[in-house]
């Protein structure tokens, strides 16, 4: 690509005169540049090098850098990291790539069920790092979950599809038997409201020709239920009324206790959480700093149902046995 190119893109401005007129390819990691390539960094050390491992071209949005080779191209923009889109933008013209914005709860189920991952680029949340992959992928369709970032990569990034085929035949707050496809999946470990994230997932696959598989569906990251004895072992449910639910996100907490207020009026149901959090619908969760503090809440408060933000399930793996001679 010519360097009058590059600043028409990036609407950057050349500081210097080079004698270089074009460059090979660009990287924003200075360990991966190479002869010819085109840099973005505003680091000192990382100009430096890249300059040593033979890139043409840097582009920086610091005034302070010191430009310590004046045949490559300098080139100076507003923000590093919009230049660097702004370039991103024009690849994905030349690939006809789609891109998607996901939630994390669609990107979960998506993972699970499609059979070859490699059909689709998932976007990492690091801006430098989905700048290489989209760059260097041979992909031509990519998801993401970050917002700000996938507007910033394509403005107009759609979302998945609302309007899909499926529906709930009957629920527990801990088991689904649903029908999508024509097939019914009884007693499966999906939450009810997860259901709607499924099937986005489903229609997806289905409309971009990927093959999927309901086998894989099972409990998330995001709403993990396990039940437990009085000194938090695992169990059955059969064999407990106790669960201890350990979920990444509030809105998921909210949901579960409407569920729960409407069906098992019954159901007696504590949160704990980090500090300060706020939950809606919680006024006074019970507050831990530290894994121990969980387990001493697990076992000494009275509940059904403990939602557990922000802890992992190994907490439960990790009780000591407290012996007695008597």
């Amino acid at each position: 690509m010519k360097i009058e190119d590059i600043l028409n893109l990036t609407e950057g401005v050349l500081t210097n005169t080079p004698q270089v007129q074009a460059i090979e390819s660009a990287t924003v990691f200075q360990s991966k540049v190479e002869h010819g390539d085109l840099f973005f960094s505003s680091n000192q050390e990382e100009i430096d090098q890249a300059i040593a491992n033979g890139a043409y071209a840097i582009i920086y949005d610091d005034e302070n850098i010191v430009k310590k080779d004046d045949e490559i191209a300098w080139i100076k923009v507003s923000s590093i990291q919009l230049a660097a889109f702004k370039l991103i933008r024009y690849v994905i013209i030349k690939k006809e790539a789609v891109f998607y914005l996901l939630s994390e709860h669609e990107l979960t189920f998506l993972k699970m069920i499609l059979k070859h991952k490699g059909n689709v680029a998932f976007i990492p949340n690091d801006w430098r790092k989905a700048f290489e992959q989209i760059l260097n992928s041979d992909a031509s369709l990519f998801v993401g979950t970050d917002k700000e970032l996938m507007e910033m990569i394509k403005p107009d990034v759609p979302k998945l599809n609302r309007e899909v085929e499926g529906y709930l035949v009957s629920d527990t707050l801990f088991k689904s038997t649903y029908k999508v496809g024509g097939f019914l999946y009884q007693e499966k470990e999906l939450i009810p409201f997860h259901l709607e994230y499924l099937l986005r997932a489903v229609d997806f696959c289905t409309v971009h020709d990927m093959p999927y598989t309901m086998d894989r569906v099972k409990y998330t990251k995001h709403f993990l239920p396990v039940f437990i004895d009085a000194k938090l072992r695992s169990t059955t449910a059969s064999k407990t009324d106790r669960v201890a639910i350990f979920t990444d996100n509030t809105t998921d907490i909210t949901r579960a206790r409407e569920y729960v207020m409407r069906s098992n009026m019954w159901v007696k149901s504590v949160v704990f959480s980090p500090p300060k959090t706020k939950i809606p619908g919680i006024d006074h969760p019970h507050w831990f700093k530290t894994e121990e503090e969980v387990r001493e809440l697990l076992k000494n408060i009275h509940y059904n149902y403990a939602f557990i933000y922000n802890a992992d399930k190994s907490i439960l793996n990790t009780i000591k046995e407290e012996y007695s001679l008597f």
